[in-house]
């Protein structure tokens, strides 16, 4: 039976199948198979096993990093002055860089028998979190060493001569890294790379040594003017086959000191004007023995593969700690402000035009901070989820984009003149970083989410993939054929369980039996994933290679793929803080917005996909009974943008980790004054209960003569949040160097 069926049905099936492969380069391969696959593969099943995301333990930190964070983390805040690094030093100041290296800030990821401190994801991501809330450079500078740098690339793949070698130096902070990778050719299209390493032979001191020529242009290399220790990502050669094989070798990261000679770190970037330390790579005949390679000759050609591996850090961890970090500054600024700024009479968050963005805002900063909490509890499991972790990257970035231009609207004037009040202007100044940095946004989005995560998700798909491509075609065709028909039967199920979920509204679509009132939730969620795995299928089934051109249409559906990632976030978060009555209307307000996307982002799948019939059979399986989801009701807005606006439980738990200076740090300012108009407010209502003038009021012993201070001094506080800076031309740098321009 089982030989029949391969002759008659597997084979010719198989032979159709080649033909809709797409073409894909060794880069894109490597991509693929990068990292692991972890809840996105639950997501794209289309039937998720809730009791695994419930088993998933999220958020604990050890003693040693619990007094990291209340000790060297609060003093390295202290010591920051923002408006000192990014407009006046354009640096950090010596003494920090000092108490981050003596401190062992750059040692977080460093395993301790190499003399680091061996911190958990999670607590790497709280670290720069909190960092992130008081300056965006320092952050910078903490993370770089802790994610995708010479680091964490030796732990995953160097050798034990090289680990024993650098990670201390590392660790101890005698070494500073960074990693070149973007050239002025290449940046996400690896196989345009042209910087080059070629194996030759040299003598030196006497002795022939094998090494490496590398000439390289690389730019945008955060670091780079600082580092010692230089991660360089080349295309190596052996023309002459010193090395005994191909030719072109290929992409090779090599270790590289910064002082070898030919090499230039020295010069340095301005990314959109900020004082993080960026730089080029440039390099003409620099040499370096061939034990450099990292990993040895054993990772010759796997560069690619490395750099694929290691990007869960950045993607996972930094970039999404830091854009959490600009939402909750948001979030608290922006309903503090909202309260403290009065216009008409009113403070301007009683404006529903103002109460809009505020619930964005506050929306996002809880999914976004429960999607960072979910991903770290992941990496902290053992994975290395590639297709999350880009998610992570283009979406937490993306929605700090909106979150900010939302607060930048709410402050107006108060935040766009720059100056040491300002709490603002850097996190937009710095966005365009975020987005562009680790895989362009539009890149991340249209190519690698839905690319990589439709091929790694699929239970069966890579494995018909491999068979197709097997050289023995038999055992190829076995394969094959074991696959096709579990993926028959997958599909069955998939498709009958989307129309049926469609004809009753998802009602009885799974979800956990612990789950009480979140049940509804849990089984939209389902239903969602069950709707993906149906159109993804019809997708890759009808489109075949093509799809890898309809960037367009992968885009929607990677973004259907984010958005219910993003939404089982919010639900563990909300399971695994006991499901705090505060934060109910967040999670409804989230789910509301997040299912109205979701269908959205289906109805243009469908409408823009090729063929009517196609269009036609979509629609039966996907909305039989159409699609009626709806965004957040203006009541439901009103109510999340409340609890910004007054004292609460969710008021404190929004502005969790943000750090609070003293003195005339802006964030300590608006929380004075906040807490100075409302006790202003309740003392103002007893004056007005008790219809007398506010001048009469402590000799008819309304208030006594310390409340009546109270509310004079409220004024002042009031006003010192709402002034904004202004300077002699010949007190500021930016203008002294346009008088001296001119």
């Amino acid at each position: 039976m089982s030989s029949w069926r391969r002759r008659l049905i597997s084979k010719p099936v198989m032979a159709w199948y080649a033909g809709l492969l797409p073409e894909m380069s060794p880069t894109e391969a490597q991509a693929i198979e990068a990292g692991t696959v972890w809840w996105d593969k639950e997501i794209m099943s289309g039937r998720p096993d809730w009791a695994r995301l419930q088993a998933l333990e999220t958020g604990k930190l050890s003693q040693a990093e619990t007094d990291f964070i209340d000790g060297p983390v609060h003093k390295l805040c202290a010591m920051l002055d923002d408006w000192e690094v990014e407009h006046g030093l354009q640096d950090l100041p010596r003494p920090v860089w000092d108490f981050m290296v003596s401190e062992g800030f750059f040692a977080m990821i460093i395993p301790e028998e190499y003399g680091g401190k061996g911190f958990s994801a999670y607590a790497h991501s709280q670290i720069v979190r909190m960092i992130g809330t008081r300056s965006i450079t320092a952050a910078i500078t903490v993370m770089v060493p802790n994610s995708l740098g010479p680091g964490e690339l030796l732990m995953l793949y160097g050798t034990d001569e090289q680990k024993s070698r650098y990670l201390p130096r590392l660790a101890s902070g005698e070494d500073i890294p960074c990693f070149a990778l973007t050239g002025v050719e290449a940046g996400s299209d690896a196989s345009a790379m042209t910087d080059q390493g070629v194996v030759q032979e040299r003598e030196i001191d006497g002795q022939t040594v094998l090494g490496i020529s590398i000439t390289c242009d690389k730019r945008y290399i955060t670091l780079a003017p600082v580092a010692t220790l230089v991660g360089l990502a080349v295309r190596l050669r052996d023309p002459d086959g010193l090395l005994g094989g191909e030719e072109d070798l290929g992409i090779t990261v090599v270790l590289v000191p910064a002082d070898t000679p030919g090499l230039d770190t020295g010069r340095r970037h301005l990314p959109c004007g900020l004082a993080f330390q960026n730089g080029p790579v440039r390099g003409k005949d620099v040499f370096v023995p061939i034990d450099q390679i990292l990993g040895g000759k054993e990772q010759i050609g796997e560069g690619w593969k490395m750099l694929m591996g290691a990007l869960a850090a950045g993607r996972g961890i930094s970039l999404p700690s830091m854009s959490c970090a600009g939402a909750a500054v948001a979030a608290y600024s922006s309903g503090t402000y909202a309260r403290i700024r009065e216009q008409f009479g009113l403070p301007i968050g009683m404006f529903e035009g103002v109460r809009e963005p505020l619930a964005r805002i506050a929306s996002s900063a809880y999914l976004l901070d429960a999607a960072r909490l979910m991903t770290t509890a992941g990496l902290d499991a053992g994975e290395k989820p590639a297709v999350v972790s880009a998610i992570m990257k283009y979406h937490a970035t993306e929605r700090l984009r909106q979150v900010v231009n939302d607060a930048m609207d709410i402050h107006g004037g108060k935040a766009i003149v720059e100056g040491p009040r300002n709490h603002l202007a850097t996190i937009y100044k710095a966005l365009p970083v975020a987005i562009t940095v680790e895989g362009a946004n539009i890149l991340t989005r249209s190519l690698i989410i839905f690319g990589q995560g439709s091929i790694r998700c699929h239970p069966y798909l890579l494995d018909e993939m491999k068979a197709v491509q097997n050289p023995d075609p038999e055992e190829g065709l076995k394969a094959f054929d074991k696959a096709l028909f579990a993926h028959i039967a997958h599909d069955i199920r998939n498709f009958s369980r989307s129309l049926f979920h469609g004809l009753t509204f998802g009602r009885f679509a799974n979800a956990p039996s612990d789950a009480g009132e979140l049940a509804p939730y849990y089984r939209q969620l389902t239903h969602a994933s069950t709707r993906l795995a149906v159109i993804s299928e019809m997708a890759l089934g009808i489109l075949g290679g093509s799809l890898k051109r309809k960037e367009a249409l992968s885009g929607r559906l990677g973004d259907i793929l984010a958005d219910i990632y993003l939404l089982c976030a919010v639900l563990k978060r909300f399971e695994a803080e006991g499901r705090q009555a505060c934060e109910k209307p967040l999670v409804e307000f989230c789910f509301q917005d997040g299912l109205h996307r979701i269908q959205e982002r289906l109805r243009a799948v469908i409408r823009h996909f090729p063929g009517w019939h196609w269009r036609v059979i979509l629609r039966v399986f996907i909305s039989p009974l159409g699609m009626y989801r709806r965004a957040p009701s203006d009541r439901l807005t009103n109510s999340v943008a409340e609890l910004l606006l007054e004292p609460s439980a969710l008021h404190d738990r929004l502005a969790r980790g943000v750090y609070m200076g003293e003195g005339a740090d802006p964030l300590a300012t608006l929380e004075r004054a906040f807490h100075a108009i409302i006790r202003r407010d309740e003392l103002l209502k007893r004056v007005k209960d008790a219809d007398i003038d506010l001048e009469k009021a402590v000799e008819a012993g309304v208030l006594n003569k310390s409340e009546y201070d109270e509310i004079k001094e409220a004024a002042s506080l009031i006003r010192e949040a709402l002034v904004t800076d202004d300077f002699e031309s010949s007190d500021n740098a930016a203008f002294a160097s346009i008088q001296a321009a001119q």
